[in-house]
């Protein structure tokens, strides 16, 4: 099950960047500093899913980096025709919340019952450390993601599924073995792939038809 993290969210007081803004009185460069730092304690937030090659578990910033890259790289099998940038911003922030809520994992159904309320409180406190209008943009980009509803965050949601299967693909299943997760759970989670890419959907349906053709993926609703 996943819980919230405890964290020094104190600022480095002692660090060279705060006494130079503290001294040029730049209130404004010293949140985003403090921002910037904050966010590197996402890389201690590990998921379930292992890198290739049989590798460890990655983190939350390796996989928002390589949803990144993926998105800006198969942006022509949109479903629509989408603002890049936006998308790239998107995949890059929408895991932050989780260096407080921590990361849930996708068939952990106790996890996901609180993962909103984790995330929202999560939310409130990361991005208000920045100056209020950045703190504004960033909170919107996250809700907009969270929402679902626009082609840029049906974009980037299918990267978010489509990363972490291939991942799993390459592994030949050794993730979905070790939960026991059966094939209507992976079909439910990869069914809204297609909301922004129906060409990715197909690829990713096929590569779950032939891992439980393997007996990597329990077939339909087993336990």
């Amino acid at each position: 099950m996943s819980e919230e993290k405890k964290h020094d969210t104190s600022p480095a007081m002692d660090s060279a960047a705060h006494m130079v803004c503290g001294a040029g009185n730049d209130e404004r460069l010293r949140k985003q500093l403090d921002f910037i730092l904050e966010i590197d304690k996402e890389k201690n937030i590990l998921r379930q899913t292992h890198l290739s090659g049989h590798g460890r578990r990655e983190d939350d910033a390796e996989h928002a980096w390589h949803m990144a890259v993926a998105a800006y790289l198969l942006q022509e099998y949109s479903n629509e025709r989408v603002d890049i940038g936006h998308v790239l911003i998107m995949c890059l922030i929408h895991d932050i919340v989780e260096i407080d809520a921590g990361d849930t994992y996708a068939y952990d159904k106790e996890g996901l019952a609180t993962q909103k309320d984790r995330e929202a409180r999560a939310e409130e406190r990361i991005f208000s450390m920045l100056p209020p209008d950045q703190a504004k943009q960033m909170k919107a980009l996250f809700d907009e993601f969270e929402a679902w509803e626009t082609p840029e965050s049906k974009f980037a949601h299918a990267m978010d599924n489509l990363q972490p299967l291939l991942l799993n693909d390459s592994n030949g299943g050794g993730d979905w073995r070790e939960h026991g997760v059966n094939e209507w759970q992976v079909r439910g989670r990869q069914s809204k792939t297609r909301l922004g890419s129906e060409t990715l959907f197909e690829l990713t349906d096929g590569i779950i038809a032939e891992h439980v053709r393997r007996g990597d993926i329990k077939p339909g609703h087993a336990s």
